[in-house]
């Protein structure tokens, strides 16, 4: 096997994503670590470097459509990491490339019909060349993904049983919203729109199981509700759909290991009171007219021009590191013993946590998955787990935890 120049090369390093990841390689691994930034403006690449005091740092200059430019940058590194999106726009070139070339790849995309896409179009690819593809590897969806990992596990190791029935809840989450995270939602909204078979698609929670999954159970659609176990009102949590889909994909990936009657949901605890309710029915009523209001080219275009931020644009470095989420996650094993565990994180979840999750997700992919580890789409918990939980609590600021149930 051809030994790589690089382990890891930052692909879309001048987006606001990722300064934040060339930045944090910067500080915890410029030393212990061979990479590169690439992207398709030299001039940007050259600013950054200066700002970040990266004067010896190796650049390299491709655009996301230019395939001979891809090819020579796959051909030098072992893992890429991707922040240029929306990924149904820019994104399947690269993934082309890298399934063909056996180069490791992971992004932070949250676009269930794209995701499917490239799937369809190049697993048997990866799988031959041996090159690991890994979507979702930020905010969306590795904390969820890993969550139910890490709740299985210790399910498993204290009662002899998987849960098969896990539900998150949002106790806190602070920080800023992603202009590219809205930017790739208003594109899947514009192919759905136009597309009936990918709006059947998108309401299909298992789209992302390979075809011969065999789940059957119907899984929950969250509505306002008091919910018992936590003596609060929930509200919908608008990254449900895109996390549900990456845990139900490691279910199948791993053997139907939670089951196959696993069910999964997620929401946003609100609190119990009478206002705490109303302010439910308001997140709800709140996301059902955003929603409307992107699918309706008059409102959608009104939306961008004032109101939603725009790619490109994020938090301030003070607003990053002030943010902060915990989620907490129940399980219940069939003859209803209950588990409990919390996931905390210390800055921004759109942009400060997201870039350390990343990050770590293509140095444990370069560094800690075995080398006969075969190719194809994997998930986090499915091809890092353990590895990848340790390298958060250590680098990234996240803390996995037990709780008393």
């Amino acid at each position: 096997m051809i030994e790589k120049e690089f382990d890891i090369i930052v692909f879309g390093a001048t987006s606001f994503v990722g300064e934040i990841i060339t930045q944090h390689i910067n500080q915890k691994f410029n030393n212990t670590l061979n990479w590169a930034i690439a992207g398709r403006s030299k001039e940007k690449l050259k600013n950054l470097s200066d700002t970040m005091n990266l004067s010896e740092m190796k650049t390299i200059i491709a655009d996301a459509t230019d395939e001979i430019a891809l090819k020579a940058l796959c051909a030098r590194t072992k893992v890429v990491i991707s922040t240029v999106g929306p990924y149904a726009l820019y994104g399947s070139t690269l993934v082309k490339i890298c399934a063909e070339s056996g180069t490791h790849y992971c992004d932070l995309t949250g676009e269930p019909q794209w995701i499917k896409k490239m799937q369809e179009t190049y697993s048997k690819t990866a799988i031959d060349s041996g090159a690991r593809i890994i979507h979702c590897c930020g905010f969306d969806s590795i904390p969820s993904d890993l969550g139910v990992h890490f709740l299985q596990k210790h399910a498993l190791k204290t009662t002899g049983k998987n849960c098969n029935k896990i539900n998150m809840r949002v106790v806190k989450m602070k920080g800023g919203v992603s202009g590219g995270t809205i930017f790739s939602a208003i594109n899947m909204i514009r192919e759905a729109a136009k597309d009936s078979e990918l709006r059947k698609e998108l309401k299909n929670p298992y789209s992302l199981c390979p075809p011969n999954h065999g789940f059957k159970s119907r899984q929950n659609s969250v509505k306002v509700s008091y919910d018992e176990e936590y003596k609060s009102w929930i509200a919908p949590f608008i990254m449900a759909a895109i996390n549900s889909r990456i845990v139900h994909r490691s279910n199948s990936l791993s053997g139907n290991s939670y089951g196959s009657d696993f069910l999964y949901e997620e929401a946003v605890l609100i609190g119990k009171g009478k206002i705490e309710k109303w302010k439910a029915h308001f997140v709800n009523i709140g996301l059902a007219m955003v929603m409307a209001g992107l699918i309706i080219p008059p409102t959608r275009w009104l939306l961008q021009k004032f109101i939603l931020p725009k790619p490109g644009q994020g938090p301030s470095k003070e607003k990053q590191l002030s943010g902060e989420y915990e989620l907490l996650f129940t399980g219940t094993t069939l003859d209803g013993t209950k588990i409990k565990c919390r996931i905390t994180g210390d800055q921004d979840p759109g942009y400060g946590s997201t870039a350390k999750m990343l990050a770590q997700s293509a140095i444990c992919l370069a560094k800690d998955v075995p080398k006969n580890t075969k190719g194809g789409f994997w998930t986090p918990a499915t091809i890092m787990g353990d590895k990848l939980i340790k390298r958060l609590i250590t680098h990234a600021g996240l803390d996995f935890e037990i709780i008393d149930s």
